[in-house]
C-alpha cells in the first residue's frame, strides 16, 4: 500500500488488523460545541473530533464572539449565554459541514443580527428549505438562495411552535430545537419516524428543559448551562474498518471507546444480518452509550434494507455496499433517495466508482441493487470529492486484483482524516 492521498492507490492485502481508537464522533462533537457556546460556564470537550467539519463549528462560533480553544484534542468553550454572541464580521463559512450550517441556523435565529451563512461548492448545492421553513414560522427572517446556500438569517423574537418534519432529519430537528430554547412558548418537533437522538441525550445534560413523547420532542425556554464530557470515537467511521475486516481474509479489528447509540448501530445488525461475525460492548450507558466492537473475517450474504431502516443507517450504506461487492447475493437498499443530495450524489457516485472496479450495480431513483460475488479489479475512480465515497472505494479496494487509484481521496479529511494511516497500519506491509 502506498502513502499517498492525492492521488491514492491501493492494492489487494493479505489481512487486514488491529486494535483502533478513534476521534470523537462528529454529530455528538458538533452538538457539544453549540451547546456549549449557548451555555453559560466553562464546556470540556476531550476527544473532540479531528474531523474539518468540526473544526468549521469551532470556527464559526469563535467568529460570533464565542471564546473557543483547542489544545491537542481537548476543546474548551467559555460560553456566556446566547446573549453574549455577536454580528460576525463577514459571512460565516460552515465549508463542507451541512451539520454546522444547518444546526447553527437554529441557534441564530434566535440572535438579533444579520449572519450570512455560506460554504463550498458542494455544500451550496445542498438543499437547505427543510432548515428554513420552520425558523420562518417562528418568526427569524430567512432568506435562501434558490432554496440552498449562501442563507441570511435575522433572528429575534421568536414563538414557539408545532412542527411535523415531512422527513426524518436530526439537523432540521436539532435546528429547530436549538431556536426553541431562545423562543416564548414551548417548541414540538414531531418526527415521521425517529433518527438520531444526540440532541435530545445532550440538552438535558446542559440543564434544558426538553420533554419526549413518542416521536415528539418539546422544549421551552431554557438557560443552559456548562456541561463536560469526553466524546466517544465517531461510530459512522468505524463502519468502514469493521467492513474491511469483514471482507478481507485473515481479519480482526477491535475498536475501543467508540460510540454505541442504538439509533447509529442499524449498520451492525444489518452486517450480522449478512452473515458477519460482529460483537459490541456497552461500557459507559450515559449520556451517551460507548463501549468496544469487534469484527472478524466473514463469509457474507446480501440482504434488502427497506425504506423505514434506511434513516437509522444514511451514512453507512457505501461502506455496507462496499462489504457487500464480496457477498453471496444481492443487497437490495430502497427508499434512499436522500442519498443524492450528500455531498455527491452518493448512489450514483456508489454505482460509478464500483462498477468501473467489476461489481454489477444497477441504479434506482431511490438505491440500488449490488450482486456480489463478482471479482473485483483495481481501476481508476472518483470519489466526487465525497468522503464516505473515497473510503468505500478504498475498503473495496483491499480486495481487488490490482492496483485502484482513488481520485481527491484528500476528502477524508472532512471526517475521518487518519483513516488511510489506519487502513495502512492493519494491512501491515503485505
Amino acid at each position: 500500500m502506498v502513502p499517498s492521498r492525492r492521488p491514492l492507490r491501493l492494492q489487494r492485502v493479505r489481512r487486514f488488523r488491529g486494535r483502533f481508537t478513534l476521534a470523537g464522533d462528529k454529530s455528538v462533537c458538533h452538538r457539544l460545541a453549540l451547546m456549549g457556546a449557548l451555555a453559560h460556564g466553562e464546556t470540556r470537550i476531550g476527544n473532540f473530533s479531528s474531523a474539518a467539519d468540526c473544526a468549521s463549528t469551532l470556527s464559526c462560533l469563535s467568529l460570533l464572539g464565542v471564546d473557543v480553544s483547542r489544545d491537542g484534542s481537548e476543546v474548551v468553550i467559555r460560553g456566556e449565554g446566547p446573549e453574549a454572541w455577536r454580528a460576525a464580521p463577514g459571512p460565516l463559512s460552515a465549508g463542507n459541514s451541512g451539520s454546522t450550517l444547518r444546526m447553527l441556523a437554529g441557534a441564530l435565529a434566535g440572535r438579533p443580527f444579520p449572519t450570512v451563512l455560506t460554504g463550498d461548492a458542494s455544500l451550496c448545492r445542498r438543499p437547505m428549505e427543510r432548515v428554513a421553513q420552520p425558523l420562518r414560522a417562528m418568526g427569524a427572517r430567512v432568506d435562501t438562495t434558490d432554496g440552498r446556500p449562501p442563507l441570511t438569517i435575522e433572528g429575534g423574537g421568536l414563538e414557539g411552535i408545532a412542527w411535523n418534519l415531512p422527513v426524518a432529519s436530526a439537523q432540521v430537528k436539532t435546528a429547530i430545537l436549538l431556536a426553541g430554547l431562545q423562543a416564548d412558548g414551548s417548541t414540538t418537533v414531531v418526527e415521521p419516524e425517529p433518527s438520531r437522538d444526540h440532541t435530545e441525550r445532550l440538552l438535558p445534560a446542559f440543564g434544558a428543559a426538553l420533554t419526549v413523547s413518542g416521536t415528539a420532542l418539546t422544549v421551552t425556554r431554557s438557560e443552559l448551562r456548562a456541561f463536560s464530557m469526553e466524546a466517544p470515537g465517531d461510530v459512522s467511521s468505524a463502519a468502514f474498518l469493521v467492513a474491511a475486516a469483514l471482507i478481507v481474509p485473515d481479519s480482526h479489528v477491535r475498536i475501543e471507546g467508540v460510540l454505541l447509540n442504538p439509533r447509529r448501530t442499524a449498520f451492525l445488525d444489518i452486517l450480522r444480518a449478512m452473515g458477519g461475525d460482529v460483537t459490541t460492548g456497552v461500557e459507559t450507558a450515559a449520556p451517551e452509550p460507548t463501549g468496544w466492537i469487534e469484527a472478524r473475517s466473514s463469509r457474507l450474504h446480501g440482504v434488502s434494507i427497506p425504506a423505514s431502516v434506511v434513516p437509522a443507517l444514511i451514512d453507512e450504506v457505501p461502506a455496507l455496499a462496499a462489504a457487500a461487492t464480496q457477498a453471496e447475493g444481492e443487497l437490495t437498499v430502497s427508499g434512499a433517495a436522500e442519498l443524492r443530495v450528500k455531498e455527491s450524489d452518493r448512489i450514483a457516485a456508489l454505482v460509478g466508482g464500483l462498477g468501473r472496479m467489476g461489481a454489477r450495480v444497477e441504479e434506482r431513483p431511490d438505491g440500488f441493487v449490488l450482486h456480489g460475488g463478482h471479482p473485483l479489479s483495481g481501476a481508476v475512480v472518483d470519489s466526487h470529492g465525497d468522503h464516505r465515497i473515497a473510503m468505500a472505494l478504498a475498503v473495496a479496494a483491499l480486495t481487488a486484483e490490482g492496483e485502484t487509484r482513488i481520485e481527491d481521496a484528500a476528502c477524508v479529511d472532512v471526517s475521518f482524516p487518519e483513516f488511510f494511516d489506519l487502513l495502512e497500519r492493519g494491512c501491515g506491509t503485505d
